[in-house]
C-alpha cells in the first residue's frame, strides 16, 4: 500500500512509523524542513517539503497513486482541503484528523472515509482508566454497542482451568461475550484460542462483550480485584 500522510508533526510520525512497521510505503508532506529531515532519517520514509494543500507538492508526492490519504494536519480547515484534493484524485480511502466536532460533516460530505477525532480517544481513554482501572485496555465499536477489552485472569477466578467451550456454556458467563484471543504467559504472543483452550491463573484474555454487561464480565474474571480497589 502507498499511504501519503498530510503532517509530521507527532501524529503524522507516529502513523508513518507504524505504518512502516506493517509494510507500507510511506511518503508525509510538510512545511517544516526539520520534520521532513527526521521523517527520512529516523523513520525510513519519503518525506516532501511543502504545503500538504499545494497541488504540486501532492502530485509530486505522488496523490495520484496513493491507495491511502491520511489527512493529519494540526489545522481541521487544511485538513478539509486535502480530504477535498484527495476525492478530487480518486484516492481509494482518505482517512481525516479531526480536532473540533463543528468539522465532522464538512469532512464527511468532502469525501474521507474514516474520521478520527483525537480528542474524543484521549477523553475515551482517560474515561476507561478511571471506570476500570483493572482493566489493560478497552475498545468500543459502533459507536460503544460492542466493547472489546484486555485483562488478566486472577488466581480465584472461577473459571481457572476450565476449557473455554466449558466457560461460554457457564451460565455465569454473559451472553453475547466471547474471548477472542488468549495469552498464557507475558513473554508469548496472543494467539486466537479454540474451545480447548484452558484458562491459565494470570493469563490475559481479549474479551468482546456488549456494555451492559461489562461490569459483570469484569467481576468474574477477576473477582479480587474490586475488593483491592476499594481497600
Amino acid at each position: 500500500m502507498y499511504t501519503l500522510i498530510g503532517g509530521a508533526g507527532l501524529i503524522g510520525r507516529t502513523l508513518a512509523q507504524r505504518l512502516v512497521k506493517l509494510g507500507h510505503t510511506v511518503a508525509i508532506i510538510d512545511i517544516d524542513p526539520n520534520a521532513c529531515a527526521y521523517a527520512r532519517e529516523r523513520l525510513g520514509v519519503m518525506a516532501f517539503e511543502g504545503s500538504a494543500v499545494s497541488t504540486d507538492i501532492l502530485y509530486e508526492a505522488g496523490i495520484h497513486k496513493a491507495n491511502i490519504v491520511c489527512a493529519a494536519l494540526r489545522y481541521d480547515a487544511l485538513n478539509l482541503a486535502i480530504v477535498s484534493l484527495a476525492r478530487h484524485y480518486q484516492v481509494p480511502h482518505i482517512i481525516s484528523r479531526l480536532r473540533h466536532r463543528d468539522f465532522e460533516h464538512p469532512l464527511r460530505h468532502a469525501g474521507a472515509h474514516q474520521i478520527i477525532s483525537t480528542v474524543d480517544l484521549a477523553v475515551s481513554t482517560m474515561v476507561n482508566a478511571a471506570e476500570y482501572p483493572q482493566v489493560e485496555s478497552i475498545m468500543h465499536f459502533e459507536k460503544g454497542q460492542i466493547e472489546v477489552l484486555k485483562l488478566s485472569i486472577t488466581d480465584d477466578c472461577s473459571f481457572v482451568n476450565h476449557r473455554l467451550a466449558d466457560i461460554a456454556r457457564d451460565p455465569r458467563f454473559p451472553p453475547n461475550s466471547l474471548i477472542i484471543g488468549y495469552q498464557a504467559h507475558s513473554h508469548e504472543n496472543l494467539v486466537i484460542p479454540n474451545g480447548d483452550t484452558v484458562l491459565e491463573p494470570n493469563a490475559k484474555v481479549l474479551v468482546v462483550t456488549k456494555p451492559e454487561t461489562l461490569h459483570t464480565l469484569i467481576d468474574l474474571l477477576q473477582p479480587s480485584q474490586e475488593t483491592s480497589l476499594l481497600e
